[in-house]
């Protein structure tokens, strides 16, 4: 895709939604990175409802670490994988409360190094939290960028790494959130709603006109 054709796509998405925010509730830096381990294979609505009471009572490593991993799993129960996710955050909050001073921290690697956080968890907590220009791929933004053509990819990690290249640097710090949201609400996986598409002249994916219809 031509660069002036990238950058239109950002600047309408832009336009729509000038400060795109996370729909993750969070307090803190600590519940943000927890909040985001939980979304993993699971909605964003279904780990605020779950985490709507957890945050109520857990805000800090020290707090996770109390409550402990049969307790956690009584509150995430409702979330995919949640016996993965309790062992994995309990751990985390340990590494955190002994080798952080219970500060998430600000670096890649860090963050990488925690169970439970790859790559597209420290990328989304670093964008949303300490506001980081980078790029997140989840399966909203793999499957919108490649339906638009901004990439042809077969990978996640294929696709963040083209997408930064491309991703004129005005539009980086929000570029994920833009895709996320198109994903969600418009570019929907079995049935996309090209009807009300702000971007559907720029798309170049080819059954577009099937779905051009309100039905």
């Amino acid at each position: 895709m031509k660069k002036e054709k990238v950058s239109e796509i950002f600047a309408r998405l832009k336009k729509q939604n000038p400060e795109p925010k996370t729909e993750l509730n969070f307090i803190n830096d600590y519940t943000l990175l927890i909040a985001i381990v939980m979304s993993a294979q699971a909605t964003d609505v279904s780990v605020n409802k779950a985490t709507e009471s957890l945050f109520k009572v857990v805000d800090s490593p020290k707090k996770m670490v109390e409550l402990g991993e049969e307790n956690l799993k009584k509150y995430i129960r409702t979330i995919g994988l949640y016996n993965a996710k309790a062992k994995n955050v309990i751990k985390l909050s340990e590494i955190l409360l002994k080798e952080y001073d219970s500060k998430v921290p600000e670096d890649y690697e860090m963050l990488r190094s925690l169970p439970g956080v790859g790559s597209k968890t420290a990328n989304v907590f670093l964008n949303c939290f300490y506001g980081h220009p980078v790029i997140a791929v989840d399966t909203h933004v793999f499957r919108v960028a490649n339906r638009l053509g901004l990439v042809k990819t077969k990978t996640a990690d294929e696709t963040q790494e083209k997408l930064a290249r491309i991703v004129p640097e005005e539009y980086k710090l929000h570029a994920h959130h833009w895709l996320i949201l198109h994903g969600r609400y418009t570019c929907k996986a079995r049935k996309p709603e090209c009807y009300h598409c702000i971007v559907y002249d720029l798309c170049e994916f080819k059954e577009k006109a099937l779905y051009r219809i309100n039905s």
